[in-house]
């Protein structure tokens, strides 16, 4: 079996709550997602199996996970879940990104998973319909493991779209960390929006987080 990978690399997180944790990133080729702030324009893989992945992969040290990222890994779900299991068999840590709208095939890996970064799609962020139904039971699904949402904050950022993800994230398990994540973190449209997006959570006692991406500050991968 084989699956379209576009890269592999060694770098330091720059999202989430692992941002600074150095990470082995597979990316995946493809996603079934076009969202309208997407900074991951890919147009090249290679085909490749689990263990030429495995073998990219053990070139690499002194890391604190393997980031299994796309795209969306999700899609090519046969071959994620039989690499999953080998690097699990090996005692890495699986740190799977995900859009979290395909909780059908998230439910083939996740014993495989140790960390779960879910994007939470806002409508109004990614000029998309919205996947309310698809968050709640991926959510679901990802009881037992650590899992952390983020939402891509922009101008065109709603507050009753951050209030149906929170209120998802209360019924689903409350304590699951919120991060806000600017799209352009410098316009004051977005500032402005951060600030009061953090208030609202908190006055509902949310665990809450604004964190720009810092491979972008860096100018790293």
């Amino acid at each position: 079996m084989k699956a379209k990978i576009s890269e592999i690399f060694q770098s330091t997180q720059g999202e989430g709550i692992y941002q600074g944790e150095q990470q082995v990133f597979v990316r995946f080729f493809g996603c079934n997602l076009n969202c309208s702030f997407c900074d991951t324009q890919l147009n090249f893989y290679e085909e490749l199996t689990v263990e030429k992945v495995l073998e990219k992969i053990r070139s690499y040290s002194n890391y604190h996970s393997i980031s299994l990222t796309g795209g969306e890994p999700l899609l090519q779900v046969d071959f994620l879940r039989d690499l999953a299991q080998c690097l699990k068999s090996q005692s890495q840590i699986v740190y799977l990104e995900t859009n979290g709208t395909l909780p059908g095939h998230f439910r083939e890996v996740i014993e495989y998973v140790d960390i779960i970064a879910m994007d939470f799609k806002l409508p109004s962020s990614t000029a998309l319909k919205n996947f309310w139904v698809e968050h709640r039971e991926f959510l679901k699904r990802a009881q037992g493991r650590e899992v952390f949402v983020k939402t891509v904050i922009t101008p065109s950022t709603l507050i009753d779209d951050v209030h149906c993800a929170l209120a998802i994230i209360k019924e689903i398990c409350r304590e699951i960390t919120f991060v806000l994540q600017p799209a352009h973190p410098f316009e004051d449209a977005v500032r402005q929006k951060l600030w009061y997006f953090e208030n609202v959570c908190k006055e509902l006692e949310m665990d809450v987080r604004i964190i720009p991406q810092l491979h972008k500050e860096l100018g790293i991968k």
